[in-house]
């Protein structure tokens, strides 16, 4: 490699090979301690002259530049406070002083550089479409003619980099090679230590030797991409389109010249930068085949929106505003045609295509009324099966229920009737027990008695004491028969609490059979319903097909059959 001359002026810039020599102070001029800045200057004039390519093209997309003014001053607010912050999320240590204060202080102070183009997109185009959706405009043709403009203002605001002599790459040959006083400055600073920043990335580099100028890389490449941009944007086949071809145009090269630079955001070893733009290209290349063969294979579900009958509509209405114009003055005033230029180029679709827009708006209209008509019944037939499928559950958790009560209750009685039938057995035992014991002791009373009185009332006595054996085993056999007849009728009421269990058990199946059919019945009201749905839908179209034939015989005051045959082709 060629050396490169020693420079000490640090606002020294060289193209050694070109033979470029020139100095320039990063301050522009001052008011009163306020210092205005190159790179500031540089970065609103891109910004401007961005805005004043796309304000006035926006009508070409179908956009109504009064409505999309806001998003734009919101999206270039939004990109300033994105490019900022996505700097200062990646290198927060060189921002943080003593105080908080001071911290702030320098995070708000962007006159000496530290945007981060990604960040400024993403700040750009999250409050852009937070706007479009207030706004009610259209997000995709809003972002094709947009990109159109990013890539202008990326082309000029790179220069901004050349007056702090920052975003530079690694040691080159080339006859772009670059240097400058900032540049060598800040190459001994980063280098010279084991623990400098560049050494920590592994990045060889001298002030010896002359420097990619990324900055000169990146900017040709965006003003050939805006021209490109520019002369498809009439080609376009889909809204989106040039947004896509914007992502891997600016992906491809920022992955690469990326690859160059020595000043990039990190993530470990990671440059942030590249593999966003690596994501970005894969990305859009992919949509970008998705989109070919969809739109190939139906051109008409993906019409530009520019050529649209709300677009039109739209626009018309804003130009009457301006000029304060009633719409029946204006038809008598131009004739029926537009003066500012809302209604196609020669080489795009001709006036005639406005009867065509409008039966498709029929068509349009109609199409949503089937489909609410659809979804409705969907919605009823739906909602019937929920309801039968309800019904079975309450009827199933009823039966279970009922079920579950009338095993209690069975269960219940019978353990009644036991302890009943225990209780009456016990009494009649202890009862019956007594009773022995009581004759017991009175024959034994008895029998002293008479061995005392003598033998003379033996025979007597002997008659006594069997006559109260007998009673006493009469009397036992009636407890017994007592005691058998209150076991008998427990059984007979656990009898009848099987029987009722049996009943409940009917019941309950007789109630899901009931259930099952009331879910039937649902379901064929819903069916019913649905008939009934599609039979409205018919008719819609029918009433729709008169509408238009009407609409056709009105603008083109013939019988509107030619229009009606074509409708009916393209449907």
């Amino acid at each position: 490699m060629t050396e490169v001359e020693r420079i000490t002026d640090i606002n020294r810039i060289q193209f050694p090979k070109l033979g470029i020599d020139f100095h320039i102070d990063p301050t522009a001029f001052s008011i009163g301690s306020l210092t205005i800045q190159w790179y500031g200057i540089i970065i609103v004039v891109g910004l401007l002259l961005a805005v004043i390519y796309c304000v006035p093209r926006m009508k070409r997309f179908g956009i109504d530049s009064d409505k999309a003014i806001d998003a734009v001053i919101g999206g270039v607010i939004g990109g300033i406070i994105g490019a900022r912050i996505y700097y200062i999320a990646f290198n927060f240590d060189e921002y943080k002083k003593e105080s908080f204060g001071q911290t702030i202080k320098a995070m708000v102070n962007t006159r000496e550089g530290g945007l981060a183009i990604y960040g400024g997109l993403i700040g750009a185009v999250l409050v852009g479409l937070i706007i479009c959706h207030i706004k009610d405009i259209r997000k995709l043709p809003m972002l094709d003619v947009v990109v159109i403009g990013f890539l202008l203002g990326q082309g000029i605001g790179r220069w901004g980099n050349l007056v702090n002599q920052e975003a530079f790459g690694t040691n080159t040959d080339s006859i772009f090679g670059m240097t400058g006083g900032r540049i060598q400055y800040a190459i001994i600073n980063s280098s010279s230590y084991l623990d400098g920043t560049l050494a920590q990335k592994g990045i060889e580099l001298s002030e010896k030797y002359a420097v990619h100028p990324c900055f000169l890389y990146e900017s040709a490449w965006c003003l050939l991409g805006f021209v490109l941009l520019s002369l498809w944007a009439k080609h376009r086949k889909y809204d989106g389109q040039l947004l896509l071809m914007y992502l891997a145009w600016y992906g491809m090269e920022r992955f690469i010249v990326e690859g160059l630079r020595t000043d990039s955001l990190m993530l470990g070893n990671i440059r942030i930068s590249q593999a966003l733009s690596a994501l970005l290209v894969i990305t859009s290349v992919i949509l970008q085949i998705i989109m070919f063969f969809r739109v190939r294979r139906d051109p008409d579900r993906y019409k530009l929106y520019a050529n649209t009958g709300e677009a039109r509509l739209q626009l018309e209405q804003t130009r009457r505003k301006k000029v304060v114009i009633s719409p029946a003055d204006s038809a008598v005033l131009d004739g029926g045609f537009d003066e500012i230029g809302i209604l196609p180029d020669e080489d795009e679709e001709p006036v005639s295509s406005i009867i065509d827009d409008a039966d498709e708006e029929i068509e349009e209209k109609a199409e949503e009324i089937r489909d609410k008509v659809k979804d409705a019944a969907e919605a009823v037939k739906d909602k019937a099966e929920d309801t039968a499928e309800a019904v079975k559950d309450k009827v199933k958790d009823a039966v279970e229920a009922a079920k579950d009560k009338a095993k209690d209750a069975a269960e219940a009685v019978r353990d009644k009737a036991e302890d009943a039938a225990e209780a009456v057995k016990d009494k009649a035992e202890n009862a019956a027990e007594a009773v022995r014991d009581k004759a017991k002791d009175a024959v034994e009373a008895v029998q002293d008695t008479a061995e005392d009185a003598g033998e003379v009332l033996t025979g007597v006595v002997e008659g006594v004491i069997e006559d109260a054996e007998d009673r006493i085993e009469e009397f036992s056999e009636d407890i017994g028969d007592a005691v058998t007849a209150v076991e008998e009728e427990a059984e007979e009421i656990a009898d009848k609490a099987e029987d009722i269990k049996d009943k409940a058990e009917d019941a309950a199946e007789e109630a899901a059979e009931k259930a099952e059919d009331i879910a039937e019945e649902a379901e064929k009201t819903a069916d019913a319903v649905k008939e009934k749905a599609e039979d409205i839908r018919d008719n819609t179209e029918d009433k729709y097909d008169h509408l238009a034939e009407k609409h056709d015989e009105k603008l083109t005051g013939g019988s509107g059959k030619k229009n009606s045959k074509k409708k009916k082709r393209r449907r």
